[in-house]
């Protein structure tokens, strides 16, 4: 019974002052929009975990050690509010991986990222294309923000005054200097095609090749790589 109790007051404790905690440094340690407030909410939780599982601690320490944190973790957020260094450090810096239209690649690679997740990200964004991105950011929080080409922003057909025409999702034909047979094949083209497409941008080894894709009515879109 000694033990239940026990735990009964650690686990009160532990609740109410994690909601102080919460609501003392700020919100964004449950969106956890940075590394650090995500790493600092993870502590947090095995901060307290450990110390309501550990008979041999009581609830002076579960106190301690989570205002400790609490404080630490004030400390850093005002720091990062005076301090634009420190914000740059604490909180990260957006990346811009597109910039007027071209794939950054090598800030792709610091961004630890390869095409494909790029593709991923902007299909989430409802963006099938790298074509129609100005600019894209990967934020702090690892989602990304896109500025797109202005043919592409958004508009209703009712505001053109335009008919409905089909719609058509862009294929992938190349990337990272391979060529994708399947995606070739199943459009019912062949390499003497894809060849000739090539060499119309001046193009003759598919290993220079960064990106190429082919949308119906828009043709073929092209990125060589970036040499150094």
């Amino acid at each position: 019974m000694m033990k239940v109790a026990s735990i009964t007051v650690e686990l009160i404790i532990g609740f109410f002052l994690l909601f102080i905690l919460v609501k003392f440094v700020g919100r964004k340690i449950i969106t956890q929009i940075t590394p650090f407030t995500f790493i600092a909410a993870v502590v947090l939780g095995d901060l307290l975990g450990n110390a309501l599982y550990d008979h041999h601690i009581g609830a002076g320490y579960i106190i301690y050690s989570m205002v400790l944190w609490g404080l630490l973790l004030f400390l850093v957020e005002f720091l990062a509010q005076k301090i634009l260094f420190l914000r740059g450090i604490f909180e990260g810096k957006p990346a811009a991986l597109i910039k007027n239209g071209v794939v950054d690649q090598e800030a792709l690679k610091k961004s630890r990222m390869n095409l494909n997740q790029l593709q991923s990200l902007l299909r989430q964004s409802e963006t099938f294309s790298i074509r129609e991105v100005a600019f894209c950011y990967l934020e702090a929080n690892g989602s990304i923000s896109i500025l797109k080409k202005s043919p592409y922003q958004k508009t209703t057909q009712e505001d053109m005054n335009l008919s409905v025409k089909p719609v058509y999702v862009p294929v992938t034909l190349i990337r990272d200097g391979q060529v994708l047979w399947d995606e070739l094949k199943d459009l019912g083209f062949d390499e003497n095609w894809l060849k000739i497409q090539l060499l119309s941008q001046n193009i003759s080894d598919y290993k220079d090749v960064f990106i190429a894709e082919w949308l119906e009515e828009d043709g073929i879109f092209v990125q060589t790589y970036v040499k150094a």
